[in-house]
């Protein structure tokens, strides 16, 4: 996971806020969430670690892990593809408003995170400080 200037337009939950997530990210984690299983949803967040101080979680989970208090984030691309994010509120203070972005470069491929409220990120781009 990585950080770097989203490529497209980006898709956001019912409401534009949250995390917004560009056509290439929304067509990965489509794939990935078949794959998963339908019961199956994208839980983002942030820990500590990395080298800035904190980094990016994306896992999936069970429908049945989201705990009182979650933001749960239900999207739909014009493509068809739709799925659901969840974040806890504490990590929603550190990632509120981020872009999260797919490339297939062979550098610096992957999921790759924007975030408007890091401060400093790291060489690798999997840490941030805000």
């Amino acid at each position: 996971m990585t950080t770097s200037t989203p490529s497209t337009a980006t898709h956001t939950a019912k409401g534009g806020k949250g995390i917004q997530i560009t056509d290439p990210a929304m067509l990965q984690l489509s794939k990935l969430c078949r794959e998963q299983g339908d019961e199956q949803i994208l839980r983002v967040g942030v820990r500590s670690g990395g080298c800035s101080g904190m980094s990016y979680t994306m896992d999936f989970v069970p429908a049945s892990e989201i705990e009182e208090g979650d933001e749960v984030y239900d999207y739909s691309a014009p493509s068809g593809a739709a799925f659901r994010v969840v974040c806890d509120p504490k990590s929603l203070l550190y990632i509120y408003g981020m872009q999260l972005d797919f490339s297939t470069a062979l550098i610096g491929g992957g999921f790759n995170f924007t975030n408007p409220n890091a401060t400093q990120t790291c060489g690798c781009g999997s840490s941030f400080a805000v």
